[in-house]
């Protein structure tokens, strides 16, 4: 298979070069002047609400989302149907900026899991923490590794392998993990939140190139392309025949979008420090508000026109040939032949100069996802563990602790990317791990916001019960099963963080009926308020 060399020149290359450089620059510009860990968590809460919104956008749109969404659409039976979860998406954020965000910006508060403490103690606060700190190390990880198999194709082995003395995965691993932490070292969220949002631009215009480039290669253009597209059921895009038993599983359909999608989306958007990090980051609540209907308003779009460009290059190789053969594919490693096809179609069907646009686009979304997880991760481990430890140290002590705690976790990333290249059971579970414990995040904070004060036993039992459940019906649990404890069905993954969240709070319901009703604030209130 030809190498990536031989399809960038020096221009393209320039243009990669100078974004790293570029994004570098702009995220230590934005986040200097770091003088404590509300300038480094919460960047001073000085920073635009539109920023914050289209940094929330880039935050969950990783550089697997830029390439998966087309090969998605690209597939022989792909269509617009992903289009159902959406409306998830733009539900729950709507949901979250009404309720949840006059909680996250009642005081200063660093993560949603100081509100566990304020209700239930803490043990509770660590314990979600905990299960934030774990599910997001593997996911981010994973995320990374994923991510640079296609780059690895778009970078070539050569320039890659020179990162890490031969070996091309590893050094993609390195140049994005170890450049994104130097301007979340230096900057904290103010540098990622202006990169992110600068990045968001970079893929945004990636992918409306694209749709306006692919028709000139047919003679009717655009009408053409569509014509085509509907002929073949692409454009197909809502779902609503099903049954009760088929509404769990794939194919995506409107229910799985509206009720699923809405649970999940409200459990990595308000329970999950990876996105209410940038919500904490607001000044006021109007802020936080329009800073969530702002990235509720994009999300739609967005998603739509990279389904879009898969469609179109669907439609394109009807006519064209592929100019490089898809890679093989090892089982387990979390990617799909078709992830290949946008990578491919940028090295080969597209000018020079323009080509190196089109890259540096997914590297921006790479880039992303990988700064938001290091500062995430940070605060949680430095405002939820080790502050609560040390009462006593200084703000310049947390400043310092936060910054090496940034490289700690970057040294996590690495580890747990270059183990997926190995370990086919750590890749399966860190995919399924977030839906893993989504519900339960989600369960114990709706505790924790209604029903106050109480023991933490009744919300860590309920949540710890939770992962279990969710774990045993996982499909990757579920296969290695005999046959009489497997499920009649496999669930889709939108409905994990629902069921999960349900048992979470059924279970914290029925402890709380055990056990004294005692909290850290009013003891006599206990969850019968």
């Amino acid at each position: 298979m030809a190498s990536a060399p031989n399809f960038l020149n020096a221009a393209d290359w320039s243009i990669i070069v100078l974004y790293l450089g570029g994004i570098i620059a702009l995220g230590s510009w934005f986040g200097r002047d770091q003088h404590n860990t509300r300038d480094y968590f919460l960047g001073s809460k000085d920073i635009p609400w539109w920023g914050i919104g289209l940094s929330i956008v880039a935050a969950e749109t990783s550089a697997l989302t830029i390439i998966g969404l087309p090969a998605m659409a690209y597939a022989a039976h792909g269509d617009l149907s992903f289009l159902q979860l959406i409306i998830g998406y733009v539900i729950a954020r709507i949901i979250l900026a009404v309720i949840m965000v006059p909680h996250y910006l009642k005081g200063e508060i660093y993560s949603p899991y100081q509100l566990f403490s304020d209700a239930f103690g803490q043990g509770a606060r660590q314990t979600a923490g905990g299960f934030f700190l774990l599910s997001e190390t593997l996911a981010a990880g994973v995320r990374v590794y994923v991510a640079c198999i296609p780059i690895k194709l778009m970078l070539g082995d050569k320039v890659l392998g020179a990162v890490a003395g031969g070996d091309p995965i590893l050094g993609a691993i390195l140049l994005f993990v170890l450049l994104s932490l130097v301007y979340t070292y230096i900057g904290g969220v103010k540098a990622v939140i202006w990169t992110d949002a600068a990045q968001f631009g970079l893929f945004l215009l990636g992918g409306l190139f694209t749709l306006f480039y692919i028709p000139h290669f047919f003679p009717g253009g655009t009408g053409e392309v569509f014509h085509m597209a509907a002929d073949a059921g692409k454009l197909h895009w809502l779902n609503y025949h099903v049954n009760f038993y088929s509404m769990w599983q794939d194919p995506i359909n409107i229910w799985m979008g509206v009720i699923g999608g809405t649970v999940m989306v409200m459990s990595s958007h308000g329970a999950e420090q990876l996105i209410v990090q940038r919500v904490l980051a607001c000044k006021t609540v109007a802020d936080g508000r329009k800073a969530l209907a702002l990235s509720a308003i994009v999300i739609f779009p967005l998603f739509l026109i990279f389904l879009l460009v898969g469609i179109m290059l669907w439609v394109y190789y009807q006519k064209f040939p592929l100019g490089i053969p898809i890679p093989e594919v090892r089982p387990g490693s979390g990617i799909k032949a078709n992830d290949f096809i946008y990578p491919i179609f940028m090295l080969t069907g597209v000018p020079h100069v323009l080509k190196g646009l089109l890259i540096v686009a997914i590297l921006s979304a790479a880039m992303s996802s990988v700064s938001s997880a290091l500062t995430s991760l940070s605060s949680v481990s430095t405002m939820d563990f080790v502050k609560k430890l040390m009462p006593n140290r200084s703000e310049l002590f947390f400043l310092r602790f936060s910054k090496i705690s940034t490289i700690f976790w970057a040294g996590a990333l690495i580890f747990v990317a270059s183990l997926s290249r190995e370990v086919a059971f750590v890749l399966d579970a860190a995919f399924k791990l977030r839906g893993l414990t989504s519900g339960a995040l989600l369960g114990g904070l709706l505790l924790a916001v209604f029903w106050k004060r109480g023991s933490a036993v009744p919300v860590i039992t309920g949540m710890v019960c939770s992962l279990a459940v969710m774990t045993w019906i996982s499909p990757m649990v579920q296969a290695h099963l005999p046959a009489k404890w497997q499920l009649p069905i496999v669930l889709a993954f939108p409905w994990y963080t629902l069921i999960g969240s349900t048992v979470t709070l059924t279970v914290a319901f029925i402890v709380s009926k055990l056990v004294p009703k005692t909290g850290p604030n009013l003891p006599e209130k206990g969850f019968d308020k």
